[in-house]
Protein backbone atom coordinates (compact mmCIF):
# COMPACT_ATOMS: atom_id res chain seq x y z
CA UNK A 1 0.00 0.00 0.00
CA UNK A 2 1.26 3.46 -0.81
CA UNK A 3 0.62 4.75 2.70
CA UNK A 4 2.92 2.09 4.17
CA UNK A 5 6.11 3.46 2.64
CA UNK A 6 8.96 0.91 2.96
CA UNK A 7 12.29 2.16 4.21
CA UNK A 8 15.26 0.48 2.61
CA UNK A 9 17.86 -1.01 4.87
CA UNK A 10 21.43 -1.16 3.72
CA UNK A 11 21.27 0.53 0.32
CA UNK A 12 24.79 -0.33 -0.83
CA UNK A 13 26.87 1.82 -3.17
CA UNK A 14 26.14 -0.70 -5.92
CA UNK A 15 29.72 -1.99 -6.16
CA UNK A 16 30.96 -5.22 -4.62
CA UNK A 17 34.53 -5.97 -3.54
CA UNK A 18 35.24 -7.47 -6.95
CA UNK A 19 35.19 -3.99 -8.48
CA UNK A 20 37.26 -2.16 -5.88
CA UNK A 21 40.44 -2.45 -7.99
CA UNK A 22 39.12 0.24 -10.37
CA UNK A 23 38.93 2.98 -7.76
CA UNK A 24 38.31 5.82 -10.18
CA UNK A 25 35.34 4.06 -11.80
CA UNK A 26 33.89 3.13 -8.41
CA UNK A 27 34.12 6.71 -7.16
CA UNK A 28 32.51 8.08 -10.27
CA UNK A 29 29.65 5.64 -9.95
CA UNK A 30 29.24 6.39 -6.27
CA UNK A 31 29.25 10.13 -6.94
CA UNK A 32 26.53 9.76 -9.55
CA UNK A 33 24.48 7.67 -7.13
CA UNK A 34 24.74 10.28 -4.39
CA UNK A 35 24.02 13.15 -6.72
CA UNK A 36 20.82 11.41 -7.84
CA UNK A 37 19.73 10.84 -4.25
CA UNK A 38 20.83 14.13 -2.72
CA UNK A 39 19.81 16.83 -5.15
CA UNK A 40 20.84 20.01 -3.30
CA UNK A 41 23.32 21.36 -0.77
CA UNK A 42 20.77 21.52 2.04
CA UNK A 43 19.98 17.84 1.67
CA UNK A 44 23.70 17.05 1.50
CA UNK A 45 24.23 18.97 4.74
CA UNK A 46 21.27 17.19 6.32
CA UNK A 47 22.70 13.85 5.33
CA UNK A 48 26.19 14.76 6.60
CA UNK A 49 24.79 15.97 9.91
CA UNK A 50 22.75 12.82 10.31
CA UNK A 51 25.78 10.58 9.79
CA UNK A 52 28.00 12.66 12.05
CA UNK A 53 30.22 13.93 9.24
CA UNK A 54 31.71 17.40 8.78
CA UNK A 55 28.83 19.49 7.44
CA UNK A 56 30.15 21.02 4.19
CA UNK A 57 27.24 20.61 1.79
CA UNK A 58 29.76 19.19 -0.67
CA UNK A 59 30.46 15.68 -1.83
CA UNK A 60 33.77 15.34 0.01
CA UNK A 61 35.88 12.26 0.70
CA UNK A 62 34.19 11.46 4.02
CA UNK A 63 30.76 11.48 2.43
CA UNK A 64 32.03 9.33 -0.44
CA UNK A 65 33.60 6.84 1.97
CA UNK A 66 30.25 6.47 3.69
CA UNK A 67 28.57 5.97 0.33
CA UNK A 68 30.82 2.97 -0.29
CA UNK A 69 29.35 1.28 2.75
CA UNK A 70 25.95 -0.37 2.93
CA UNK A 71 23.37 1.98 4.35
CA UNK A 72 19.77 3.07 4.24
CA UNK A 73 18.65 5.25 1.36
CA UNK A 74 19.72 8.89 1.66
CA UNK A 75 16.17 10.29 1.18
CA UNK A 76 15.32 8.87 4.58
CA UNK A 77 17.76 10.97 6.60
CA UNK A 78 15.25 13.78 7.11
CA UNK A 79 13.66 11.89 9.98
CA UNK A 80 14.64 9.28 12.52
CA UNK A 81 13.58 7.58 15.73
CA UNK A 82 9.94 6.88 14.85
CA UNK A 83 7.83 7.15 11.73
CA UNK A 84 5.55 10.11 11.17
CA UNK A 85 2.39 9.66 13.20
CA UNK A 86 4.18 7.13 15.42
CA UNK A 87 2.39 4.07 13.98
CA UNK A 88 2.51 1.02 16.17
CA UNK A 89 0.75 -2.29 16.64
CA UNK A 90 -2.32 -2.16 18.85
CA UNK A 91 -1.55 -5.57 20.32
CA UNK A 92 1.36 -7.06 22.21
CA UNK A 93 1.45 -10.53 20.66
CA UNK A 94 2.37 -10.53 16.97
CA UNK A 95 2.57 -13.38 14.52
CA UNK A 96 5.17 -13.93 11.84
CA UNK A 97 5.47 -16.29 8.92
CA UNK A 98 8.47 -17.17 6.75
CA UNK A 99 7.07 -17.53 3.24
CA UNK A 100 10.24 -18.91 1.69
CA UNK A 101 13.89 -19.50 2.52
CA UNK A 102 17.19 -18.35 1.11
CA UNK A 103 19.25 -21.17 -0.43
CA UNK A 104 22.31 -19.53 1.11
CA UNK A 105 21.34 -21.06 4.45
CA UNK A 106 19.72 -24.28 5.56
CA UNK A 107 16.00 -23.76 6.33
CA UNK A 108 16.66 -24.70 9.96
CA UNK A 109 19.25 -21.90 10.12
CA UNK A 110 16.80 -19.48 8.51
CA UNK A 111 14.22 -20.33 11.14
CA UNK A 112 16.73 -20.02 13.96
CA UNK A 113 18.03 -16.64 12.76
CA UNK A 114 14.55 -15.14 12.37
CA UNK A 115 13.44 -16.59 15.69
CA UNK A 116 16.50 -14.98 17.28
CA UNK A 117 15.99 -11.62 15.56
CA UNK A 118 12.47 -10.96 16.77
CA UNK A 119 13.05 -11.52 20.51
CA UNK A 120 15.74 -8.82 20.37
CA UNK A 121 12.79 -6.43 20.70
CA UNK A 122 10.64 -8.52 23.04
CA UNK A 123 13.39 -8.67 25.67
CA UNK A 124 12.89 -4.97 26.43
CA UNK A 125 9.11 -4.72 25.90
CA UNK A 126 5.96 -6.75 26.51
CA UNK A 127 5.92 -7.79 22.84
CA UNK A 128 5.80 -11.48 21.97
CA UNK A 129 6.15 -13.16 18.60
CA UNK A 130 4.44 -16.38 17.53
CA UNK A 131 5.44 -18.29 14.40
CA UNK A 132 2.76 -19.34 11.92
CA UNK A 133 3.30 -21.94 9.23
CA UNK A 134 0.35 -20.98 7.05
CA UNK A 135 -2.22 -18.26 6.54
CA UNK A 136 -1.79 -14.55 7.11
CA UNK A 137 0.55 -13.19 9.76
CA UNK A 138 1.31 -9.73 11.05
CA UNK A 139 4.88 -9.90 9.76
CA UNK A 140 5.30 -11.79 6.48
CA UNK A 141 8.95 -12.54 5.74
CA UNK A 142 10.18 -13.41 2.25
CA UNK A 143 13.21 -13.56 -0.02
CA UNK A 144 12.83 -12.25 -3.57
CA UNK A 145 14.67 -10.72 -6.48
CA UNK A 146 13.99 -7.65 -8.62
CA UNK A 147 10.27 -6.87 -8.84
CA UNK A 148 8.36 -8.84 -6.21
CA UNK A 149 4.78 -7.52 -6.17
CA UNK A 150 5.29 -4.46 -4.04
CA UNK A 151 6.26 -0.91 -4.89
CA UNK A 152 10.01 -1.24 -4.35
CA UNK A 153 11.85 -3.67 -6.67
CA UNK A 154 15.26 -4.97 -5.67
CA UNK A 155 18.20 -4.12 -7.88
CA UNK A 156 20.52 -7.10 -7.92
CA UNK A 157 23.69 -7.82 -5.92
CA UNK A 158 25.09 -4.97 -3.88
CA UNK A 159 22.13 -2.66 -4.10
CA UNK A 160 19.10 -2.47 -1.88
CA UNK A 161 19.32 -5.62 0.22
CA UNK A 162 16.12 -5.46 2.28
CA UNK A 163 13.16 -3.31 3.20
CA UNK A 164 10.31 -3.42 5.68
CA UNK A 165 6.90 -1.83 6.01
CA UNK A 166 5.64 -0.05 9.07
CA UNK A 167 2.72 -1.63 10.99
CA UNK A 168 -0.64 -1.73 9.25
CA UNK A 169 -2.78 -3.75 6.87
CA UNK A 170 -1.74 -5.49 3.66
CA UNK A 171 2.06 -5.04 3.41
CA UNK A 172 2.15 -3.53 6.90
CA UNK A 173 4.86 -5.12 9.04
CA UNK A 174 6.25 -7.24 6.21
CA UNK A 175 9.99 -7.63 5.67
CA UNK A 176 11.53 -8.46 2.27
CA UNK A 177 15.12 -9.57 1.67
CA UNK A 178 16.98 -9.47 -1.65
CA UNK A 179 17.88 -12.99 -2.71
CA UNK A 180 20.62 -11.65 -4.98
CA UNK A 181 22.65 -10.95 -1.82
CA UNK A 182 24.73 -13.61 -0.06
CA UNK A 183 23.15 -14.25 3.32
CA UNK A 184 25.21 -15.73 6.14
CA UNK A 185 25.20 -16.58 9.83
CA UNK A 186 28.70 -15.15 10.21
CA UNK A 187 30.10 -11.63 10.03
CA UNK A 188 31.00 -12.15 6.37
CA UNK A 189 28.80 -10.84 3.53
CA UNK A 190 25.27 -10.00 4.74
CA UNK A 191 24.53 -11.30 8.22
CA UNK A 192 20.86 -12.23 8.16
CA UNK A 193 20.37 -11.86 11.89
CA UNK A 194 21.68 -8.29 12.01
CA UNK A 195 19.76 -7.17 8.93
CA UNK A 196 16.57 -8.90 10.05
CA UNK A 197 16.73 -7.44 13.57
CA UNK A 198 17.08 -3.95 12.04
CA UNK A 199 14.19 -4.57 9.64
CA UNK A 200 11.95 -5.82 12.44
CA UNK A 201 12.63 -2.53 14.20
CA UNK A 202 11.01 -0.83 11.18
CA UNK A 203 8.17 -3.39 11.22
CA UNK A 204 7.45 -2.36 14.81
CA UNK A 205 7.43 1.36 14.03
CA UNK A 206 11.00 2.55 14.60
CA UNK A 207 12.71 4.78 12.06
CA UNK A 208 16.46 5.47 12.32
CA UNK A 209 18.91 6.52 14.99
CA UNK A 210 21.77 9.01 14.82
CA UNK A 211 23.67 6.92 17.37
CA UNK A 212 26.38 5.12 15.40
CA UNK A 213 26.30 2.23 17.90
CA UNK A 214 22.56 1.69 17.57
CA UNK A 215 21.06 -1.24 15.69
CA UNK A 216 18.74 1.28 14.04
CA UNK A 217 21.63 3.39 12.74
CA UNK A 218 21.17 3.30 8.95
CA UNK A 219 24.66 2.05 8.06
CA UNK A 220 25.52 -1.64 8.08
CA UNK A 221 28.58 -2.49 10.14
CA UNK A 222 30.39 -5.52 11.46
CA UNK A 223 29.17 -6.55 14.87
CA UNK A 224 30.06 -8.91 17.67
CA UNK A 225 27.44 -11.70 17.59
CA UNK A 226 28.08 -12.44 21.27
CA UNK A 227 26.88 -8.96 22.26
CA UNK A 228 23.21 -8.02 22.57
CA UNK A 229 22.63 -5.85 19.46
CA UNK A 230 20.45 -3.15 21.05
CA UNK A 231 22.03 -0.17 22.73
CA UNK A 232 20.26 2.29 24.98
CA UNK A 233 19.06 4.43 22.09
CA UNK A 234 17.33 1.43 20.47
CA UNK A 235 15.78 0.53 23.82
CA UNK A 236 14.58 4.08 24.41
CA UNK A 237 12.98 4.13 20.96
CA UNK A 238 11.10 0.84 21.19
CA UNK A 239 9.98 1.51 24.77
CA UNK A 240 8.68 4.90 23.66
CA UNK A 241 6.32 3.02 21.31
CA UNK A 242 5.65 0.02 23.54
CA UNK A 243 5.81 0.92 27.21
CA UNK A 244 7.15 -2.14 29.08
CA UNK A 245 5.34 -1.02 32.23
CA UNK A 246 1.96 -0.59 30.51
CA UNK A 247 -0.88 -1.63 32.82
CA UNK A 248 -2.32 -5.06 32.25
CA UNK A 249 -5.53 -4.15 34.10
CA UNK A 250 -4.75 -6.91 36.54
CA UNK A 251 -2.02 -7.78 39.02
CA UNK A 252 0.60 -10.14 37.65
CA UNK A 253 0.39 -13.61 39.18
CA UNK A 254 3.12 -14.38 41.66
CA UNK A 255 4.47 -17.61 40.17
CA UNK A 256 6.63 -18.19 43.23
CA UNK A 257 3.90 -17.62 45.79
CA UNK A 258 2.00 -20.34 47.67
CA UNK A 259 -1.41 -19.07 46.54
CA UNK A 260 -0.86 -19.46 42.78
CA UNK A 261 -3.81 -20.91 40.86
CA UNK A 262 -4.94 -20.95 37.24
CA UNK A 263 -8.27 -20.66 35.45
CA UNK A 264 -7.26 -22.79 32.47
CA UNK A 265 -4.19 -24.53 31.06
CA UNK A 266 -3.65 -26.03 27.60
CA UNK A 267 -0.89 -27.04 25.24
CA UNK A 268 -0.42 -24.63 22.33
CA UNK A 269 1.89 -25.35 19.39
CA UNK A 270 4.50 -27.11 21.48
CA UNK A 271 4.18 -24.76 24.44
CA UNK A 272 2.01 -24.72 27.53
CA UNK A 273 -0.43 -21.85 27.86
CA UNK A 274 -1.56 -20.71 31.32
CA UNK A 275 -4.59 -18.46 31.84
CA UNK A 276 -5.11 -16.35 34.93
CA UNK A 277 -7.85 -13.69 35.09
CA UNK A 278 -7.30 -11.40 32.06
CA UNK A 279 -3.78 -12.66 31.47
CA UNK A 280 -2.03 -15.56 29.80
CA UNK A 281 1.51 -16.84 29.58
CA UNK A 282 3.34 -19.20 27.20
CA UNK A 283 5.88 -21.60 28.63
CA UNK A 284 8.25 -23.81 26.65
CA UNK A 285 8.88 -26.83 28.85
CA UNK A 286 11.45 -27.89 29.91
CA UNK A 287 13.76 -25.49 28.02
CA UNK A 288 12.38 -22.28 29.51
CA UNK A 289 10.74 -21.79 32.87
CA UNK A 290 10.10 -18.06 32.95
CA UNK A 291 6.66 -16.53 33.10
CA UNK A 292 5.86 -13.55 30.87
CA UNK A 293 2.18 -12.69 31.24
CA UNK A 294 0.24 -10.65 28.69
CA UNK A 295 -3.37 -9.60 28.24
CA UNK A 296 -5.50 -12.26 26.56
CA UNK A 297 -6.95 -9.51 24.38
CA UNK A 298 -3.47 -8.65 23.09
CA UNK A 299 -3.43 -12.02 21.31
CA UNK A 300 -7.14 -12.48 20.60
CA UNK A 301 -8.56 -8.93 20.49
CA UNK A 302 -12.13 -10.09 19.94
CA UNK A 303 -12.10 -12.59 22.79
CA UNK A 304 -13.63 -11.46 26.09
CA UNK A 305 -11.02 -11.33 28.84
CA UNK A 306 -10.93 -14.20 31.25
CA UNK A 307 -10.94 -17.84 30.12
CA UNK A 308 -12.77 -20.70 31.86
CA UNK A 309 -11.25 -23.64 29.97
CA UNK A 310 -9.25 -24.44 26.85
CA UNK A 311 -7.84 -27.40 24.95
CA UNK A 312 -5.78 -27.97 21.82
CA UNK A 313 -6.41 -30.30 18.87
CA UNK A 314 -2.78 -30.54 17.66
CA UNK A 315 -3.45 -32.54 14.50
CA UNK A 316 -5.76 -29.78 13.25
CA UNK A 317 -3.79 -26.87 14.69
CA UNK A 318 -6.90 -25.70 16.50
CA UNK A 319 -7.50 -24.52 20.04
CA UNK A 320 -10.95 -24.39 21.63
CA UNK A 321 -11.53 -21.71 24.25
CA UNK A 322 -14.49 -21.49 26.63
CA UNK A 323 -15.91 -18.47 28.41
CA UNK A 324 -19.30 -18.66 30.10
CA UNK A 325 -21.82 -20.44 27.88
CA UNK A 326 -19.85 -19.77 24.67
CA UNK A 327 -16.80 -21.20 22.95
CA UNK A 328 -14.41 -20.12 20.20
CA UNK A 329 -12.21 -22.16 17.88
CA UNK A 330 -8.95 -20.44 17.03
CA UNK A 331 -5.95 -21.19 14.85
CA UNK A 332 -2.96 -19.31 16.17
CA UNK A 333 -4.10 -15.74 16.79
CA UNK A 334 -7.05 -16.03 14.39
CA UNK A 335 -10.60 -16.82 15.50
CA UNK A 336 -12.18 -19.08 12.89
CA UNK A 337 -15.38 -17.96 11.14
CA UNK A 338 -18.68 -18.93 12.73
CA UNK A 339 -17.64 -18.41 16.33
CA UNK A 340 -18.51 -17.95 19.10
CA UNK A 341 -21.12 -20.68 19.46
CA UNK A 342 -23.15 -21.68 22.48
CA UNK A 343 -21.87 -24.69 24.41
CA UNK A 344 -25.26 -26.42 24.13
CA UNK A 345 -24.46 -26.96 20.42
CA UNK A 346 -21.91 -29.54 21.64
CA UNK A 347 -24.69 -31.54 23.26
CA UNK A 348 -24.92 -30.06 26.74
CA UNK A 349 -28.27 -29.23 28.22
CA UNK A 350 -29.07 -25.53 28.28
CA UNK A 351 -28.78 -25.43 32.05
CA UNK A 352 -25.01 -25.95 31.72
CA UNK A 353 -23.68 -22.40 31.72
CA UNK A 354 -19.94 -22.87 32.26
CA UNK A 355 -17.19 -25.41 31.62
CA UNK A 356 -14.80 -25.83 34.54
CA UNK A 357 -11.93 -27.57 32.76
CA UNK A 358 -11.30 -29.62 29.63
CA UNK A 359 -8.61 -31.72 27.96
CA UNK A 360 -8.36 -33.56 24.66
CA UNK A 361 -7.14 -37.16 24.36
CA UNK A 362 -5.75 -37.42 20.82
CA UNK A 363 -5.50 -41.23 20.96
CA UNK A 364 -9.21 -41.51 21.65
CA UNK A 365 -10.28 -38.48 19.66
CA UNK A 366 -12.33 -37.40 22.67
CA UNK A 367 -12.58 -34.19 24.66
CA UNK A 368 -13.24 -34.48 28.40
CA UNK A 369 -15.36 -31.70 29.91
CA UNK A 370 -15.29 -31.22 33.69
CA UNK A 371 -18.05 -29.48 35.59
CA UNK A 372 -17.67 -29.53 39.38
CA UNK A 373 -17.12 -33.24 40.25
CA UNK A 374 -18.46 -34.75 37.00
CA UNK A 375 -17.28 -34.97 33.41
CA UNK A 376 -18.71 -35.54 29.94
CA UNK A 377 -16.88 -36.95 26.92
CA UNK A 378 -17.34 -35.56 23.43
CA UNK A 379 -16.39 -37.92 20.59
CA UNK A 380 -15.07 -35.77 17.76
CA UNK A 381 -15.31 -38.63 15.25
CA UNK A 382 -19.01 -39.22 15.79
CA UNK A 383 -19.57 -35.62 16.94
CA UNK A 384 -21.64 -36.82 19.86
CA UNK A 385 -21.67 -36.14 23.59
CA UNK A 386 -22.10 -38.70 26.38
CA UNK A 387 -25.73 -38.88 27.36
CA UNK A 388 -24.87 -38.95 31.04
CA UNK A 389 -21.89 -37.62 32.96
CA UNK A 390 -19.52 -39.73 35.03
CA UNK A 391 -18.04 -38.97 38.43
CA UNK A 392 -14.45 -37.77 38.21
CA UNK A 393 -13.33 -39.95 41.12
CA UNK A 394 -14.64 -43.13 39.40
CA UNK A 395 -12.66 -42.65 36.18
CA UNK A 396 -9.67 -40.86 37.71
CA UNK A 397 -9.00 -42.37 41.16
CA UNK A 398 -7.41 -39.90 43.54
CA UNK A 399 -8.88 -36.83 41.81
CA UNK A 400 -11.66 -35.42 43.95
CA UNK A 401 -13.60 -32.18 44.09
CA UNK A 402 -13.80 -29.32 41.64
CA UNK A 403 -11.21 -29.17 38.84
CA UNK A 404 -9.96 -25.65 37.99
CA UNK A 405 -7.81 -26.65 35.03
CA UNK A 406 -6.36 -29.74 33.35
CA UNK A 407 -4.07 -30.50 30.43
CA UNK A 408 -2.25 -33.48 28.98
CA UNK A 409 1.55 -33.58 28.68
CA UNK A 410 2.97 -36.75 27.15
CA UNK A 411 1.06 -39.59 28.80
CA UNK A 412 0.18 -37.71 31.96
CA UNK A 413 -2.72 -35.51 32.95
CA UNK A 414 -2.12 -32.54 35.21
CA UNK A 415 -5.12 -31.55 37.29
CA UNK A 416 -5.20 -28.19 39.04
CA UNK A 417 -7.30 -27.94 42.16
CA UNK A 418 -6.80 -24.62 43.91
CA UNK A 419 -3.15 -24.44 44.99
CA UNK A 420 -2.56 -28.12 44.32
CA UNK A 421 -1.61 -29.97 41.18
CA UNK A 422 -2.00 -33.71 40.64
CA UNK A 423 -0.02 -35.74 38.11
CA UNK A 424 -2.16 -38.60 36.81
CA UNK A 425 -0.66 -41.51 34.84
CA UNK A 426 -3.07 -42.48 32.05
CA UNK A 427 -1.54 -45.97 31.73
CA UNK A 428 -1.51 -46.82 35.43
CA UNK A 429 -4.80 -44.99 36.05
CA UNK A 430 -3.59 -43.46 39.28
CA UNK A 431 -2.13 -40.28 40.76
CA UNK A 432 1.66 -40.55 40.66
CA UNK A 433 2.69 -37.22 42.13
CA UNK A 434 1.37 -34.25 44.08
CA UNK A 435 2.96 -31.04 42.82
CA UNK A 436 2.90 -27.37 43.65
CA UNK A 437 0.98 -25.26 41.14
CA UNK A 438 4.17 -23.35 40.29
CA UNK A 439 6.00 -26.58 39.37
CA UNK A 440 6.19 -25.44 35.73
CA UNK A 441 7.86 -22.14 36.56
CA UNK A 442 11.36 -21.35 37.73
CA UNK A 443 11.00 -20.46 41.35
Amino acid sequence: RMDNVPFLLLLCAAFSCAFLADTRQNKEGDMQLIQVRVSNDSKMKEMQEFFGLEVTGKLDSGTLDLAQKCHCGFPDVAGFSTFAGEPQWAKQVLTYRILNYTPDLHPADDNAVIKKGLPVWSRVTQLKFIKKDRGDADIMISFATRGHNDFIPFDGPGGSVAHAYVSGKDFGGDAHFDEDETWTKSTEDMNLFYVAAHEFGHSLGLFHSKDTNALMYPAYRKFDPSVFPLNQDDINGIQYLYDPTESKDSALPNTSGPDLSFDAVTTFRGEIMFFKDKLFSFLKYPAVKTADFNLVTSFWPWLPPGVDAAYEIPEKDKTVIFKGNEFWVVRGDTILPGYPQKIYTLGFSKDVTKIGAVFYNANEGKAYYFIVDKFWRYDKRSQSMDRKPMLVRDAFPGINGKINAVFQHKNFLYYFHGRKQFEFDLDKKRVTCLLKTNFWFQC
